[in-house]
């Protein structure tokens, strides 16, 4: 529990009106209660922790000078937007954060009128900062538009697609660079790399420092030289300073701002805030900012499960198998060992997907490209063509960011890409936004592309083994979090592409699944057989291509058959077996059960499970009303 008396201002604001009228020595402390009232929250509960760290004094300047919720701030992602949660009315449900009914992890317009812009992808906050200065000008209004973006998503092309844009329009847009040379793990930003070098460079410094003190020495024309020094707009100051990309993209550049100085932050903006035409402000920040476990952290606490206040350290529960994510990774290392031209991709996510495990036992055959997913898989692409087998390992919420890529730059040219996509199906607390929901339907309507999914780990070592031996376009899906502890086997055996199994023989209905579903199946059918109910378990393992014969045995077998899988019911699996029933005219009855044509919030992967009705209880419960024809053919 959160104890509020060792609070002396945080708990007088409710909104950022309250801030406004607060002395910058109140301010300070505000800052360090927000970075105080993050670790004890945090630390229980588990949530996005080193990015918000950082961007304390950031928010707190930001709301200080700016009319929100008026003025409009749009942040990059919501890893970052914790302390604006805190400051903009959502201190007390914090501790609610990324639970069932509680607030979301990321930005949410729904959620308040202070979220300007909902983001949990990175990358996109210039542009919808953009379309807000212009829709702000078409309606002649007065409103400021300020988006804060992180280096890391810099590495994505789209924010230089905006900043592009945004010289050519030249609306008034202020653009806040936080430079903390971390995305989720190290940057791999060169731009980020010559800021550092540029900025450390000690004759940069001594000759800045030169006229700086130069200039002070001259009185009021000597501030005069500072400002108009400050405002110069190419020339010596785009020479001396790390500006000069975003000044030929048509933006002022003003910075490096010390990011935890709330005295500049706050002076910049006020000095910025009334200029004409794009303005970007370049912040230096440190992720994990004021919490040592932190600042020491590789990753710098980007995201924690509850943890040891005093130490940062992870609470673990004993006794769970390994992750699908390790299980894959190390997995990719022996075949990588045993194959030289096998090597892996990641897009910013090292950890997050199991390539960490290959950076460390051969870094040679590992490449970050950062948060440019489009780049991965077009990267992977020419790497096919000159016979390397590529690996690429990206969460399937953003592999969404690369559909163009996959159907033009691999599919349509039959190269042998091998996609893995981690945190398939609802992932959890990360919610809508992070929820890898639509991967199967995406990825099945793309000619010449293979679509896999395992029933558990030892399935998913052999799934890899498999692809890297197949030629052509072939994908992997498995879910977020611990596998079913089932014994691995050493080596891999091949599987035959597009064979199925049986599970379990039954005589009443046929419960076809894919994925983690065919565990949920087995203990469905325990449930049914209880009611009476013989079920027959197939294990899909394909979504494409189909084991038609199999289907056929099914046809001929079953009148009732049910598909179950843990994705949209719009175009997936369970539409594929229609499909094909529909083709050979077959008219049994077939009911589909996957996730509902919406948005699904967050919670827990078991809440979300029970709430949809894909846990046993709720594939046992519609398998039972489908039986007893109190659900038709069609979707449950």
């Amino acid at each position: 529990m959160v104890d509020e008396s060792k609070y002396k201002v945080l708990f007088r604001v409710n909104s950022p009106e309250d801030i406004r009228t607060f002395s910058v020595e109140e301010l300070k402390t505000l800052c360090s209660e927000i970075r105080d009232y993050m670790v004890d929250v945090i630390s229980e509960i588990g949530g996005h922790f080193g990015g918000g760290l950082g961007t304390v004094e950031l928010t707190v300047a930001l709301h200080k000078v700016f009319n929100t919720p008026h003025d409009l701030i749009v942040w990059d992602t919501g890893h970052q937007a914790y302390p604006h949660k805190i400051i903009t009315g959502r201190r007390d449900k914090l501790k609610t954060i990324r639970r069932l009914n509680g607030i979301s992890g990321f930005l949410k317009r729904s959620e308040s009128e202070y979220d300007a812009f909902g983001a949990g992808h990175a990358s996109t906050s210039i542009s919808a900062a953009l379309g807000m200065a212009v829709a702000r000008d078409i309606q002649k209004d007065d409103k400021k538009v300020i988006a804060i973006i992180g280096d890391g998503a810099m590495t994505g092309g789209m924010a230089y697609e905006a900043m592009n844009n945004s010289g050519i329009i030249k609306s008034n847009l202020i653009v806040v660079l936080n430079d903390n040379n971390m995305s989720i793990a190290p940057n791999v930003w060169q731009i980020s790399n010559y800021f550092s070098e540029m900025i450390s460079h000690p004759e940069y410094n001594k000759f800045k420092g030169a006229i700086w003190d130069l200039t002070g020495k001259l009185d009021n024309f000597g501030d005069g030289i500072r400002r108009v020094t400050a405002r110069l707009g190419s020339g010596i100051k785009s020479m001396l300073t790390p500006g000069m990309l975003f000044e030929a993209l048509g933006f002022r550049y003003f910075g490096p701002v010390n990011g935890h100085s709330l005295e500049q932050l706050i002076k910049i903006f006020e000095q910025i805030q009334n200029y004409s035409g794009p303005i970007l402000v370049h912040v230096t920040s440190e992720k994990g900012k004021g919490y040592k476990p932190a600042e020491n952290h590789v990753q710098r606490l980007h995201a924690a499960t509850p943890f040891d206040k005093m130490t940062g350290e992870v609470i673990k529960k004993s006794g769970s198998p390994d992750s699908y994510t390790s299980i894959f990774g190390n997995a990719l290392v022996e075949i990588a060992k045993e194959d030289p031209a096998v090597i892996g991709i990641t897009a910013a996510m090292p950890d997050g997907t199991g390539l960490d495990i290959l950076c460390k036992e051969m870094p040679e055959r590992y490449f970050d490209v950062g948060i440019a997913e489009e780049h991965a898989v077009t990267f992977a692409a020419g790497l096919a063509t000159q016979g390397i087998t590529p690996v690429v390992a990206i969460y399937s919420t953003f592999l969404q960011r690369a559909f163009d890529q996959i159907v033009h730059d691999v599919a349509l040219q039959k190269l042998h890409v091998v996609f893995v996509l981690d945190r398939a199906g609802l992932v959890g607390a990360d919610g809508p936004t992070h929820h890898g929901t639509f991967d199967l339907t995406y990825l099945r309507l793309i000619p010449n592309m293979v679509i896999m999914a395992p029933k558990d780990e030892s399935e998913l070592r052999n799934m890899l083994y498999t692809a890297v031996k197949y030629y052509g376009p072939i994908a992997i899906r498995y879910p977020r979090g611990s596998a079913l502890g089932v014994d691995l086997q050493k080596g891999f055996a091949e599987i035959e592409i597009g064979k199925a199994e049986i599970i379990r023989n039954g005589a009443d209905v046929a419960l076809l699944a894919v994925g983690n579903m065919v565990e949920y199946c087995r203990k469905s059918a325990e449930k049914l057989l209880g009611n009476g109910i013989n079920s027959e378990i197939i294990n899909m393992r394909f979504v494409k291509p189909l084991d038609n014969k199999m289907l056929d045995d099914i046809a001929a077998r079953f009148n009732k058959i049910v598909t179950i899988e843990e994705s949209t019911i719009v175009g997936g699996f369970g539409s594929g077996v229609l499909e094909y029933f529909s083709e050979k005219n077959y008219k049994n009855e077939i009911l589909r059960i996957g996730l509902p044509d919406h948005f699904i919030d967050h919670g827990t992967q078991e809440e979300l499970h029970k709430i949809v009705g894909i846990d046993p209880d709720g594939i046992a419960e519609k398998v039972q009303r489908f039986l007893s024809k109190n659900i038709k053919q069609g979707v449950a």
